[in-house]
C-alpha cells in the first residue's frame, strides 16, 4: 500500500539454530523467503520517510522481518552492516539510552541525558558516513525511551531538526517511545505529539503497547503481572485510531504477546503470536479496511523463541525484530576464541613460543581481536537472517 500522507521522502534474539518441527496447521503459517519482485527498487544507504515505509511494506508483503541490532560501539555497528551485506538484506542499527552513553564514553556524566544524546548522535553520524558503502538499506533507529527518558528523545529530535535544516533529511530514520508503563490514554497522547513532529521530517515512530518481560539495558520487567505481557485487539485498535490519521503507515507497534528480554532456552517462553493476527483482523473489520495487515508490528524480546514462533509472528505482520542478547554473546565469544588461540602470544609485549625476543604487537593489536568479535557477530546474524526469512530479499 502506497503511503498517502505528506511524510517527507528521501532525496531519491532469535532462535539459536533451532530446528523447526511443526504440525501441519502451523506449517502453513511459516512463510518462505522470497526475492524482491524485479520492479521493486529499495534505496540503499540510510533510509527514512517514504523509502523506509516502502521497505517496511516490502518486508510485510514478502513475508520477512528486518533484524534490528543494538549497537554500543563503531565495531558492532560495522559488524551489523557487514552482516547485512553478506545476507543481501536490509538491517536496522539501533541505539539504546545506555548504548549511547557507551559510545560517548563511560567517563562522561549523563547529567540531563547529555552523554546518551551525544553518543547516539555520534553513532548516527558514523552510520551516515559509511552505510552507503555496504550497498544495502540501513535504518537508523533508537530503542526504548520511557517517560523518564524523554529529555533524551528531545535532544535527538533537536539534532534531527538541525540536520534537516542543513541536509533536507533527518539524522535518524526512526525513534521508539516506550510508554507502556503509562495509562494507554497518556501513552497515545505523548505518541501523537511526537509523531506530528517526526512526520514533518520523515521520521517514523515505533511505540510499545503492553510490557515486554525480562530485563534489558537496566530495565527489569521480570516481575510484572502476566496479563500485562499480552496486548488486546481493542488496545491495538486504539493505537491505529490515534496514529493512523497523523501519519498513515508512518509508525509501528511493539505489541506484547508474551515476549521477554534476556537469555532463555527455547520452550521456556510462552508466546502467543496469534494475538497479532487477531488484532489485524479486528482492525480490518472495525474500520472496514480492504488490507489484511493494516499495522506494522515489531517483535521485542526474541530470546528463547523458536524459529516456528518467529515466522508465525512474521506471518501476522511483524516487520522488525530486535536482537541484542545473542549478538552480545557472539562478540564476546569471538574475542574469547581469539584469546584461546593466541593465549601464549598475549602474555607480554615481547616473548612467545617462537622465541623470548619475538614481538607480539600484531597479535595484541585491538584491531585483531575486535575483528574476531565482529566476524562472530556476522556468523550469528546469518542464523538471524534465516530465522527472519530475510536472506537475499534485495
Amino acid at each position: 500500500k502506497a503511503y498517502s500522507g505528506t511524510m517527507i521522502g528521501s532525496k531519491s534474539a532469535l532462535s539459536r539454530k533451532s530446528v523447526v518441527s511443526s504440525g501441519a496447521s502451523r506449517k502453513a503459517l511459516v512463510c518462505k523467503a522470497v526475492s524482491a519482485p524485479p520492479s521493486t527498487k529499495l534505496k540503499n544507504g540510510v533510509v527514512y520517510g517514504q523509502d523506509l515505509i516502502d521497505l517496511m511494506e516490502h518486508a510485510q508483503v514478502n513475508g520477512y522481518a528486518i533484524p534490528a541490532v543494538n549497537c554500543t560501539s563503531s565495531s558492532i555497528i560495522n559488524a551489523t552492516m557487514e552482516s547485512a551485506k553478506e545476507a543481501n538484506a536490509p538491517v536496522m542499527v539501533q541505539f539504546s539510552n545506555g548504548g549511547g552513553m557507551a559510545i560517548t564514553g563511560k567517563a562522561i556524566s549523563n547529567k540531563d541525558e547529555q552523554s546518551a544524546i551525544a553518543g547516539c548522535i555520534a553513532g548516527a553520524m558514523h552510520v551516515r558516513q559509511v552505510a552507503k558503502y555496504y550497498g544495502v538499506p540501513v535504518v537508523l533507529h533508537t530503542d526504548h525511551c520511557a517517560k523518564k527518558l524523554l529529555p533524551w528523545m528531545d535532544g535527538m529530535m533537536k539534532a534531527n531538526k538541525e540536520f534537516f535544516e542543513k541536509e533536507g533529511e533527518p539524522l535518524f530514520s526512526s525513534h521508539m517511545l516506550d510508554l507502556s508503563e503509562e495509562p494507554i490514554p497518556e501513552n497515545l497522547e505523548i505518541c501523537q505529539k511526537y509523531l506530528k513532529e517526526m512526520k514533518s521530517m520523515g521520521i517514523l515512530l515505533e511505540m510499545e503497547l503492553g510490557i515486554t518481560g525480562g530485563e534489558e539495558d537496566g530495565v527489569d520487567n521480570s516481575h510484572v503481572a502476566k496479563e500485562d505481557l499480552y496486548s488486546k485487539p481493542e488496545e491495538i485498535l486504539q493505537v491505529y485510531e490515534a496514529l493512523e490519521p497523523i501519519a498513515p503507515k508512518g509508525y509501528s507497534v511493539a505489541a506484547a504477546f508474551g515476549n521477554v528480554h534476556g537469555v532463555y532456552s527455547p520452550g521456556n517462553v510462552q508466546l502467543t503470536p496469534s494475538i497479532l493476527g487477531n488484532a489485524q483482523k479486528y482492525i480490518k473489520e472495525q474500520k472496514g479496511l480492504s488490507v489484511d495487515k493494516p499495522v506494522y508490528f515489531v517483535f521485542h524480546g526474541g530470546s528463547g523463541s523458536s524459529r516456528e514462533e518467529i515466522r508465525e509472528a512474521i506471518s501476522y505482520g511483524v516487520v522488525k525484530m530486535n536482537i541484542d542478547t545473542d549478538t552480545q554473546w557472539a562478540y564476546w565469544d569471538g574475542v574469547r576464541a581469539y584469546e584461546a588461540k593466541y593465549h601464549d602470544y598475549l602474555q607480554g609485549q615481547i616473548g612467545n613460543p617462537e622465541g623470548p625476543e619475538k614481538p607480539n604487537k600484531k597479535i595484541y593489536d585491538p584491531r585483531q581481536w575486535t575483528r574476531s568479535g565482529e566476524l562472530a557477530i556476522v556468523e550469528r546474524m546469518k542464523v538471524a537472517y534465516e530465522d527472519l526469512n530475510c536472506l537475499n530479499v534485495l
